[in-house]
């Protein structure tokens, strides 16, 4: 029986400009959709899983038009509610070499953050799911949304689901004290915590020792005690911190670590250059990882499963990660040779 997975969040439209042009340069705009959660459930889709993505949109043609994006990769739409009046919309720019990659979000009373609770019937949602997946994104976007939240993850808790959350961080969205107020109740709930460099320093006051990542120095022995003291303070079952390493827009490190309580389970790393589109890694690094998990991979293929899958959406232009369960354990075992399939 296949697995269900229910992710929870904003789906957004994207508006990228052409190639590398520069906002002020473009007189077009490339459209996509995208967001955290989204993402995710597009990866679980590609791989054979039971994908649902739940959300509010705007009953007009551009929120039809997102449900639509969603089908075409195979996610369940069933439980997205119509109704608010607009879909949040972000603008990307994207960066080359020395010059950063940008994000102006216009989101400002879209649906989903206008949503009340009595939009979502979670215990209705859940039935015969086996995981529910949300970000910090989620309940940043406005109190009432903490407040869906929250009740999502007490039901999918009373239900056994296994719950995960990947923290987010995002500070257009909120303060480090208010998200600390906020996730600290939410992740009670949590089984599978997913963090980057800065989102525990930033949410919980975490911070790796010998660690800048303003000047690009990454600690593994820092966020081994980063993932320890997150499975103290909150008991979660595995803790993941992704690990980027920005030398340009161009050129990044990726590797990631996986703590199960016990051990550390450091991944391979891959020396990304030159990256097509940055935008998603993070979420198909949760959506592999949540594969690896509830397909019963070890820790040890788990962290690498996600890393690589990972490291092959920063080849794919667009929020989701188009790529199979096959391509992604042919690069994690390093076959993988960059040659022409014929």
């Amino acid at each position: 029986m296949t697995k269900k997975v229910v992710c929870f969040g904003e789906i957004m439209l994207r508006l990228s400009t052409p190639g590398f042009q520069r906002f002020v340069q473009a007189d077009s705009f490339d459209v996509t959709y995208g967001g955290g959660e989204a993402n995710v459930s597009v990866s679980l889709a590609n791989y054979g899983l039971d994908a649902y993505f739940v959300t509010k949109v705007p009953d007009n043609p551009i929120g039809q038009s997102a449900i639509n994006h969603l089908r075409r990769f195979g996610v369940k739409t069933d439980f997205i509610v119509k109704g608010g009046n607009r879909l949040g919309i972000y603008f990307l720019e994207t960066g080359a070499v020395q010059r950063p990659s940008k994000v102006i979000y216009d989101r400002a009373h879209s649906a989903i953050a206008e949503a009340s609770p009595e939009d979502f019937d979670w215990k209705k949602i859940f039935q015969g799911a086996a995981w529910f997946h949300f970000t910090g994104i989620t309940p940043a976007l406005s109190d009432k949304v903490a407040e869906i939240t929250l009740q999502a993850v007490k039901t999918a808790k009373e239900m056994n689901l296994i719950v995960s959350c990947d923290l987010n961080y995002r500070k257009k969205l909120w303060t480090p004290e208010k998200a600390q107020q906020v996730m600290s109740e939410i992740v009670k709930y949590v089984d599978v915590c997913i963090a980057n460099e800065e989102d525990a320093e930033k949410v919980f006051g975490i911070k790796a020792a010998e660690t800048d990542i303003t000047k690009g120095r990454l600690s593994s022995e820092g966020y081994k005690q980063v993932a320890k003291e997150l499975k103290e303070r909150f008991g979660f079952k595995y803790v993941a911190i992704t690990l980027r390493e920005s030398f340009s827009a161009s050129d990044n490190g990726w590797s990631a670590i996986l703590f199960d309580g016990k051990e550390y389970y450091q991944s391979r790393r891959y020396r990304i250059v030159p990256i097509v589109d940055r935008v998603g890694g993070g979420d198909s690094f949760g959506g592999a990882l949540i594969y690896a998990l509830i397909t019963r991979k070890s820790a040890e293929e788990a962290v690498n499963f996600a890393v690589a899958a990972s490291c092959l959406k920063h080849t794919i232009p667009g929020d989701f990660n188009m790529v199979t369960v096959d391509e992604v354990e042919t690069l994690a075992k390093g076959d993988a040779s960059g040659r022409v399939q014929r």
